[in-house]
């Protein structure tokens, strides 16, 4: 039964200004519709800007961007590429599609991102099988920064390149650095779901100047120059369109503001449920880092209740609240059954205890009581 006085309360809804439209106006008057044009050009440059990035190339996907990045670090055909489990499927497929095998690396328990140890374990256990994998894939959980340093440290000892998987951290810091730039390349996702949208669209970032031209070469289905259509090698079609580039430059300018208000929804259900022993807010954010909190994510503990995530999934449904379990790890997913894995009950218990909460940037106060007030009546304490 869905209650009728009361409007939805979605996850993350899409959250749109005034700005975009003008953008979206301006590429409709001048005819620029096709995957080339000034809103493109822009925004590339309001990333590069915001992220410290040197070249930014705007795709039609997240998963566009880590397919290509892929490729800009040499994978193919029976690599292995270490991969973090604890994550939704976009960020492994790419390695399928490049024929590779994903080697999943389980979480550590304070940023929910991959474990240093496990890396090491992993990277060690490869190399005394007689492959070194041939990149390492990083992602930034609900735009929670990873341990950088550490992680960092050991791709670099024996030399893997690093893909920074920050599709859900466009916002968030490590130190005063932006998520995205710290590895060979970074990759963003402007999905209708995350902090900022392009309603579909993504992007990748290099400070390395052969690397941006080669992923646009690819993304543009690789055409040779010649005044014919000639092609020596593999290409994709997989630039964003001038259009959708307009509803992102828009929204860049509001993006510091989106991802203050996502903290802000964090630190509300922080500090109205505190009392609530049955419910513990997760990550922590690493010192001097800052989450820019794309979901506010919990878990319940089982030695104060004894709802499930999937129960609580339902009440907040009866009250019309989409609520969602945690990603449920790759390594226990059917597609990747066969794929090797280092650890995984860290991730695999997150999955099984977490939940994330509404936490869309157009919440008001009323929402977020009537959120707060739906959670207590699952734990019984009104």
């Amino acid at each position: 039964m869905h209650s009728q006085d009361h409007d939805r309360i979605f996850l993350s809804p899409p959250h749109l200004g005034r700005h975009e439209l003008n953008y979206v106006h301006k590429a409709i008057e001048d005819n620029w519709v096709a995957p080339a044009g000034p809103n493109i050009t822009g925004f590339e440059a309001d990333i590069c800007q915001h992220t410290g990035a040197v070249h930014c190339v705007a795709l039609n996907s997240g998963t566009a961007a880590i397919h290509l990045g892929l490729i800009l670090l040499g994978v193919g055909a029976d690599d292995e590429v270490l991969c973090s489990s604890f994550t939704f499927v976009a960020t492994a497929n790419p390695i399928a599609y490049l024929g590779a095998t994903p080697v999943f690396v389980d979480s550590e328990a304070q940023t929910w991102n991959m474990c240093p140890l496990r890396l090491r374990e992993a990277i060690e256990d490869r190399i005394r099988r007689g492959k070194t994998p041939k990149a390492l894939v990083l992602v930034h959980l609900y735009g929670m920064p990873a341990q950088l340093r550490e992680l960092l440290a050991i791709a670099d000892e024996y030399g893997i390149p690093v893909l920074e998987d920050a599709a859900e951290a466009l916002g968030s810091r490590y130190g005063q650095q932006a998520l995205g730039t710290f590895g060979a390349v970074g990759v963003f996702s402007f999905n209708g779901n995350k902090i900022l949208t392009t309603s579909g669209g993504g992007a990748l970032i290099t400070n390395n100047a052969d690397l941006a031209q080669k992923a646009r070469f690819l993304a543009t289905q690789a055409k040779d120059p010649a005044p014919h259509y000639q092609h020596s090698a593999t290409g994709y079609n997989y630039r964003l369109s001038n259009i959708l580039a307009g509803i992102g430059r828009g929204q860049m300018e509001l993006l510091d503001d989106r991802v203050k208000k996502r903290r802000e929804i964090y630190t509300w259900y922080q500090r109205h449920l505190a009392d609530l022993p049955a419910l513990r807010f997760a990550p922590q954010e690493p010192v001097g880092s800052r989450a820019n909190r794309w979901l506010t994510t919990l878990l319940l503990d089982p030695a104060h209740t004894s709802v499930t995530p999937e129960q609580f999934r339902q009440h907040l449904e009866t009250r019309d609240i989409e609520a969602r379990p945690l990603w449920k790890p790759l390594h226990l997913q059917p597609l990747f059954q066969n794929a090797p894995h280092y650890g995984g009950s860290v991730c695999a218990d997150l999955f099984e205890r977490g939940l994330c909460l509404p936490s869309g940037s157009a919440m008001t106060e009323d929402d977020l009581r009537r959120v707060a007030g739906a959670v207590r009546e699952v734990l019984g304490v009104v």
